[in-house]
């Protein structure tokens, strides 16, 4: 059986993990790809606009990290 239906509802994808949290889905990928939270397969689900959902990530472990979470203030760009 697969994680996404063993945990339905612990198991998101990217934009429903911003949604949940606040967290951007670039930082949550970030997160993924250094190895803070976990990501799992897919059920395949398609978008409205013909992409496929791939990657699921677990809802608990990102409101952990996101109870924490402070984003960056961007900087100015320089006056010349």
């Amino acid at each position: 059986m697969r994680p996404s239906e063993l945990y339905p509802a612990d198991l998101v994808f990217a934009h429903e993990a911003e949604a949940a949290t606040g967290v951007p889905q670039t930082v949550i990928r970030q997160w993924a790809s250094r190895g803070r939270i976990r990501r799992y397969e897919g059920d395949g689900k398609y978008s409205g606009q013909g992409h496929e959902y791939k990657t699921m990530y677990a809802l608990p472990e990102i409101r952990e990290r996101a109870a924490t979470y402070r984003p960056t203030p961007q900087r100015a760009p320089k006056a010349a």
